[in-house]
């Protein structure tokens, strides 16, 4: 999408809610990376080692201007990288998003790649069109599936697992590629089935470039007793990370078969 100077303008002023940012990031996305958390989560997830990103309304007000000046101050070592905003939930705030991308895109000292790291918490396929303009100037998405088991998502999650998805499926119409994450956790999300039906869920999806299997760490509680927060899954241990590669290649073979099945 073309965007006139006039266009331009307008989207540097546009405002949202961060929480923070992170000008290093090697995680969230391609290269080295400049990260935004965006502020306000609807999820609960109860692993979340994010809780003080959840409540809406806080963080600071930041403009698109302000971030992407900070970007241009570290311009020569996110040659191979680019932005990434998460959250919180960036999805809750596509119009900041949209901006900050459609900005980033047309930055005078050339285009910067965006990636969306999301848990579509906010997306619906009947709203589709009010995430439009946001997937058009994305790059990459990191999509996370908290679980496979429609039931357990909503125990686990506080929401329908509907919305990642249906987003996976927009973004697999769209062709954008999507790395998926899936956090294996003791006793939840780490049976052999839960994960070979992650695999069969992306096999349907031919614009996934990667798969993530991240083991549970218990590394968040401390911020969950400097809120004052219960934490959820006190007791349960870190997941080791051997038997999470192992059941990353029970996804993948899965999702091999599926792809077959679908001749792909």
């Amino acid at each position: 999408m073309t965007v006139d100077a006039e266009g331009r303008a307008r989207d540097v002023d546009v405002v949202g809610r961060v929480h923070s940012t992170e000008s290093f990031g090697t995680v969230d996305g391609p290269g080295t990376r400049f990260v935004v958390f965006c502020q306000g989560c609807p999820m609960r997830c109860q692993y979340c080692h994010n809780p003080d990103t959840w409540e809406f309304g806080k963080g600071t007000e930041k403009s698109v201007r302000e971030l992407l000046e900070m970007f241009e101050r570290n311009r020569p070592f996110y040659k191979r990288g680019g932005i990434t905003v998460t959250g919180g939930e960036p999805m809750a705030q596509p119009d900041f998003v949209a901006a900050l991308f459609r900005a980033a895109h047309a930055a005078p000292a050339g285009r910067i790649h965006t990636c969306l790291d999301t848990s579509a918490a906010t997306f619906s396929a009947e709203r589709a069109e009010r995430f439009s303009a946001l997937l058009d100037d994305t790059d990459m998405v990191l999509l996370d599936i908290k679980t496979s088991d429609p039931a357990l998502h909503e125990t686990l999650c506080g929401l329908p697992a509907s919305h990642a998805l249906e987003l996976g499926d927009e973004l697999a119409r769209r062709g954008i590629p999507t790395l998926v994450r899936h956090v294996v956790v003791p006793g939840l999300t780490d049976s052999e089935e839960e994960c070979a039906e992650v695999g069969r869920i992306i096999g349907n999806w031919d614009n996934v470039v990667g798969l993530d299997f991240l083991p549970y760490h218990t590394m968040g509680k401390v911020k969950y007793d400097k809120l004052g927060i219960d934490y959820p899954l006190k007791g349960v241990k870190a997941m080791d990370a051997t038997r999470a590669r192992e059941l990353r290649q029970v996804a993948l073979l899965a999702r091999a078969r599926r792809r077959a099945e679908r001749g792909r």
